[in-house]
């Protein structure tokens, strides 16, 4: 799995993707469609219209980083968001249960301390 470090943001492209796109043409489509910087070392996902494949796109200090997975059964289920929304912001433990095929919006979360960002 990715082991990312914790200012990492990641963005969720709710908008299909062409899965044919490689680095250069999902570099584009963080430029142009979710209007951000492919060279910020945030991670930005990327999906089909079907839903069984994903791309991750991200930064690496000297590089992009290209991650595909495709699934053999089933669907990735991307939160469900108004049409004027290109992207939705997740944590690694949302992405990670998205990869898994655990539905985020299906998981109860605990009441935990979060630190004030004053």
């Amino acid at each position: 799995m990715l082991s990312l470090p914790e200012p990492v943001k990641i963005f969720l492209c709710v908008t299909p993707a062409d899965m044919r796109k490689s680095f250069d043409g999902l570099a584009n489509l963080v430029r142009e469609w979710l209007q951000a910087d492919p060279l910020s070392g945030h991670l930005f996902v990327f999906r089909n219209r079907r839903g069984d494949r994903v791309k991750l796109l991200y930064w690496d200090r000297d590089g992009l980083v290209l991650y595909y997975k495709r699934l053999e059964a089933g669907t990735f289920r991307f939160p469900t968001v108004t049409s004027q929304t290109r992207s939705v912001q997740v944590t690694a433990q949302e992405l990670s249960l998205l990869l898994w095929g655990i539905d985020p919006s299906s998981v109860t979360r605990q009441k935990r301390y979060v630190r004030s960002a004053g």
